[in-house]
């Protein structure tokens, strides 16, 4: 339901126990998409809820609000707010005011409320990795993938801990108005404006250790020649690391491998040109160095599950 200036409105709920970080996470980043997001906050009473930390939050909008989102995000709570696995009835009478069309986002522990409405039923999902084994006991039947940063499952998403609900709610700027849009909020909220969804959530080692040489460098070099047919080899030699201790420290500090963090990379800048150019697709694959429009075929499907037209044709009608 359009708000008064033809903006999507995105109503925030706020539980008891919300983290505030998290909280102010949906204004932050969609309220800086030049005005395409209406986004605004309430409770399941109208309420002022308590925080996570050592205060309160008062919202001017009541569980009314829900019925008027065309997106609805479920903020987390503190893991010992968290609904067992039936919910309170005066939370589950307010997602019930939700409409059937509209998107549902949850960021970190609010995957639990999701599920215990059963809304998560048959889908895939994600939430904080130090709590996946808790929400496997409770909801055994949902297909939990703790190690992504988010899950877009159609209708409903769902992100991991803290600072990936500013990736998925970039990926909503993404996917609704293209990629130069979300390239700049992404700027003026200065946060990384590409995380790809199925990067790892936990780096075991994401400092290197005192004195060790790091693969930053190295990373930066490499995307200026992604056009070029670079191997694990010719990273190695950049970083002037042995191959071995080169592919241990780049998982460490990036928590992929080098191939499948330059195909990741590739994907990305593919899918940029096809938003923002008309090449045509075997062109496109030259410029990111898949060998082949196939090539790149093969592996935008595999991250993304569309063809390369399917997607032109996507974020060209959303960009109108």
């Amino acid at each position: 339901m359009r708000g008064t200036s033809g903006a999507e409105r995105v109503v925030v709920l706020a539980l008891d126990g919300v983290y505030p970080f998290e909280l102010g996470i949906p204004s932050r980043i969609l309220g800086a998409a030049d005005g395409r997001y209406e986004v605004l906050t309430c409770t399941v009473d109208g309420r002022p809820v308590r925080t996570s930390s050592d205060f309160t939050v008062g919202v001017e909008h009541g569980p009314e609000l829900l019925a008027t989102a065309d997106t609805v995000v479920i903020a987390p709570i503190a893991p010992d707010r968290m609904p067992p696995t039936s919910l309170p009835e005066e939370v589950r009478d307010a997602l019930a005011l939700i409409r059937p069309e509209a998107r549902i986002v949850s960021i970190c522990t609010g995957a639990f409320v999701l599920a215990a409405a059963g809304l998560l039923d048959g889908r895939r999902a994600t939430t904080h990795w130090q709590l996946a084994g808790h929400f496997r006991r409770l909801f055994p039947h949902i297909d939990l993938d703790p190690d992504v940063l988010f899950v877009d499952d159609g209708r409903i998403l769902t992100s991991a801990g803290a600072a990936s609900g500013v990736d998925v709610c970039l990926h909503l700027v993404r996917k609704d108005h293209g990629s130069e849009l979300a390239n700049a909020v992404a700027r003026r909220c200065v946060v990384p404006p590409f995380r790809d969804g199925g990067q790892a959530q936990y780096i075991e080692q994401p400092v290197p250790e005192r004195g060790a040489a790091s693969t930053a460098e190295t990373r930066a070099w490499a995307l200026e020649r992604l056009h070029e047919p670079l191997t694990l080899a010719d990273l190695a030699d950049h970083a002037r690391m042995s191959l071995r201790t080169f592919a241990r420290r780049f998982n460490e500090e990036v928590g992929l491998s080098p191939g499948r963090w330059l195909i990741q990379q590739r994907v990305a800048r593919a899918r940029h040109l096809l938003e923002a150019s008309d090449l045509p697709v075997d062109h496109i694959a030259g410029q990111v160095g898949f060998a082949t429009g196939a090539s790149l075929r093969q592996h935008l499907h595999a991250a993304i599950g569309v063809s390369p037209q399917a997607y032109r044709r996507t974020f060209q009608a959303a960009g109108r």
